[in-house]
């Protein structure tokens, strides 16, 4: 077998467990290997299985070894399925008209990271993003070293993991030999994605909704900067369709997967083919229509035009990029979400396909080999202080 190794890539997401393996060689995507199996061992964002994921990641582990011949030393964990959390801190340094020294903004930076870590004492710090800097509050794009002025600020955003879920995955790796080299937010690098793809826009909302759940996510000066996981997604609008009209969410989906369904007029009802298990009943398909709609407006407003918690970051209009994981969804009530999600104060809403494997493997693959440029701290284990590996991106 081979010694030197690409790295292993493991994406733990609501549904899956995925390994797979780029070529770190080639600096665009080229994909060695894929595989996906089960999500097992975590539930409701929380591991509860040890044992079983570790068996799980050995039996696939052991795969890719053998079907590329080699032997993995480190691995990268792409997260989208544990109980993770942002916080955003600033700091200020009074300059009294004199010159900010880069020995300013280290004991500015190591000030925030402690009272981070003092508040925050049962979470790791896996991102720490540089949000804003401020000189005289004039906001900048750059650190102000050298600069002279009389209030310097500095604002972190801190992406943080339970160290109880940390410490089981990097035990689990390392009893499959194994290091663990980092932790990636999946949510962090499809924003990448929309940077990348969308050159002059870095402050912007995601949606995703998914069938059980849903996800918002704040980039700000392409700095991830907030994001919050909802325990309900588009199944509710199924489930109040039911509920409503007295029909088995089996037959809903029969309903809206017809492929006549969306040519009807305000008087057509659901044709009788739809009952053969019970009575017929006469049930109009703009009524569908209707309850749908009602229910998709108050996903919307609870996930973001009602959320207490996006207020500060609304302030201003910022574009809205809209993901819908269920195809009954996107193929009925897509008009319903466009306008549900953009209706208050003309948010401009797109929506957002799959990314395509090659862009989200090739941001992936320059996060991990070069970092990003709003990361202060894109690695989890590094002999560097922490202060050392922000100021690299800025030499």
């Amino acid at each position: 077998m081979k010694n030197n190794s690409p790295t292993l890539f493991v994406e733990i997401n609501a549904s899956k467990f995925i390994f797979f393996v780029n070529d770190e060689e080639d600096y665009d995507y080229k994909l060695l290997y894929h595989y996906s199996t089960p999500i097992q061992g975590i539930d409701n964002y929380k591991i509860f299985d040890h044992d079983l994921i570790l068996n799980i990641f050995k039996k696939n582990i052991l795969a890719a070894e053998k079907k590329l011949n080699l032997i993995f030393k480190e691995a990268v964990i792409v997260l989208n399925n544990l109980d993770c959390s942002t916080i955003n801190f600033s700091g200020f340094k009074k300059l009294n008209r004199s010159q900010l020294l880069k020995e300013n903004i280290t004991y500015l930076l190591n000030s925030l990271k402690s009272k981070i870590q003092e508040t925050e004492d049962k979470k790791k710090i896996i991102h720490i993003f540089n949000s804003n800097f401020f000189l005289d509050e004039k906001v900048l794009d750059n650190l102000p070293i050298g600069l002279f002025g009389n209030i310097y600020s500095h604002e972190l955003s801190f992406f943080l993991i339970n160290n109880n879920d940390y410490n089981n995955l990097e035990k689990i790796l390392n009893k499959c030999n194994l290091r663990l080299k980092k932790i990636l937010s999946k949510n962090f690098i499809e924003g990448v994605n929309i940077i990348n793809e969308n050159p002059n826009l870095n402050t912007f909302i995601q949606v995703k909704v998914n069938k059980k759940n849903s996800q918002i996510v704040y980039f700000e000066n392409s700095a991830l900067k907030y994001t919050q996981d909802f325990k309900f997604g588009s199944d509710l609008v199924l489930n109040d369709i039911s509920k409503v009209v007295g029909l088995k969410i089996e037959d809903i989906k029969n309903i809206l997967q017809d492929s006549n369904f969306n040519n009807f007029d305000s008087e057509s009802f659901l044709e009788k083919k739809f009952f053969q298990n019970q009575s017929f009943r006469k049930i109009k398909k703009s009524h569908i229509i209707d309850i749908a709609e009602a229910r998709i407006q108050e996903i919307a407003d609870i996930i973001l035009f009602n959320n207490i918690n996006l207020k500060s970051f609304l302030k201003q209009t910022v574009p809205i990029f809209l993901k819908l994981n269920d195809k009954i969804n996107t193929k009925n009530f897509k008009s319903s979400y466009n306008q549900s999600f953009s209706y208050r104060e003309n948010y401009e809403l797109i929506f957002l396909e799959n990314f395509k494997p090659e862009t989200f493997y090739t941001n992936l693959n320059k996060v991990v080999q070069y970092g990003w440029n709003k990361e202060a701290i894109p690695v989890v284990q590094e002999k560097k202080t922490i202060i050392s590996k922000i100021f690299d991106f800025f030499n």
